[in-house]
């Protein structure tokens, strides 16, 4: 997408973290550890859970579509954030900036309502566990998250369309770690009420509709839970959910308080070490949160080790007997 004609701004200027030159390398080894560790981490629950069958469940599939999700939410950003800190001028062109913006959006819409179809898949194990095995299949899960990828891929087009055909004649400096709508709205040379209420209310809906029907099926599922009269059937039942619930008070926390927002209450770095969170610390985090606390994912990945183990002895145990 290409400016209107009265634009005359080409590109735009990253401002980061003010003063943090003398440090940038170090941050930079650090973000890049990170990013590394985030890959490593998602990719081994996707391949873990994808590559043994017995967790060829629905709670597994979605968690793995999670994992893989997250490896395409931060290659919007980290790689760019990455190469700011080396680059002096940290610019990005016109077009690049509207790209960062909606596959940020649109990843992040999607892991929304993938977190919201979690729940559902919660819901039905927990309150109706009968009809469970019938109504959430292999098909219906698949129809689920294709649905969330189709759905967060399309809802930001209009406001991408809107932005791309605002005027921004200078500055051209976005006062964030990267590019996002509510910084780059500010940069526009006319009257932007009426995008920033578009904002707001897009924002507002794709927050609020997933969090109230995910808070739905935890007051449906706590209801049950009470009920069960034995005190580990109980342990079992909440802790099948804390995993997700844990990720989805991260997610939604950081984000709610970042985009629902009429009017910029807080100060540019509040913003910016807010952003760090949503889009480089929960990342981080979701992985170690599924393997730690999910018992049949950290037992599969040990045994993933334990056979790479054995395996890499019997190959030297052979080349010794062969020479």
């Amino acid at each position: 997408m290409e400016p209107s004609n009265q634009s005359t701004v080409r590109e735009f200027i990253i401002a980061g973290f003010p003063g943090i030159q003398h440090i940038r390398l170090v941050l930079f080894v650090l973000l890049l550890l990170t990013y590394l560790l985030i890959i490593t981490g998602n990719v081994v629950v996707f391949l873990v859970i994808r590559l043994q069958p017995h967790l060829h469940a629905p709670m597994y599939f979605f968690i793995s579509i999670l994992a893989f999700l997250e490896l395409w939410y931060t290659a919007v950003t980290i790689p760019k954030m990455l190469s700011n800190l080396l680059d002096i001028r940290k610019s990005i062109s016109f077009s690049g900036c509207l790209l960062q913006v909606y596959f940020f959006h649109s990843l992040g819409i999607t892991e929304a309502l993938l977190l919201t179809s979690m729940a559902y898949d919660r819901y039905l194990a927990i309150c109706t566990p009968l009809h469970y095995p019938t109504i959430m299949t292999s098909q219906l899960g698949i129809k689920l998250t294709t649905a969330c990828w189709l759905f967060g891929f399309l809802y930001p087009v209009p406001e991408i369309i809107v932005i791309s055909r605002l005027p921004f004649c200078g500055p051209n400096i976005i006062e964030h770690i990267f590019c996002d709508l509510s910084p780059l709205l500010s940069l526009a040379c006319t009257d932007t009420s009426t995008s920033i209420v578009l904002d707001f209310a897009f924002n507002a809906c794709v927050v609020s509709g997933p969090v109230v029907l995910i808070v739905f099926s935890y007051v449906k599922i706590i209801r049950v839970v009470l009920k069960i009269q034995s005190s580990e059937g109980r342990r079992k039942a909440f802790s099948t959910c804390a995993t997700h619930l844990i990720v989805v008070v991260m997610f939604f926390g950081s984000v709610g308080f970042m985009y629902m927002r009429l009017t910029k209450t807080y100060s540019l770095n509040y913003d910016k070490s807010l952003a760090v969170v949503y889009s480089v610390i929960t990342p981080l985090c979701n992985p170690v949160i599924y393997s730690l606390r999910n018992k049949e994912i950290k037992k599969a990945i040990w045994k993933s080790v334990i056979r790479r183990q054995i395996s890499t002895k019997q190959d030297q145990v052979c080349n010794v007997l062969s020479q």
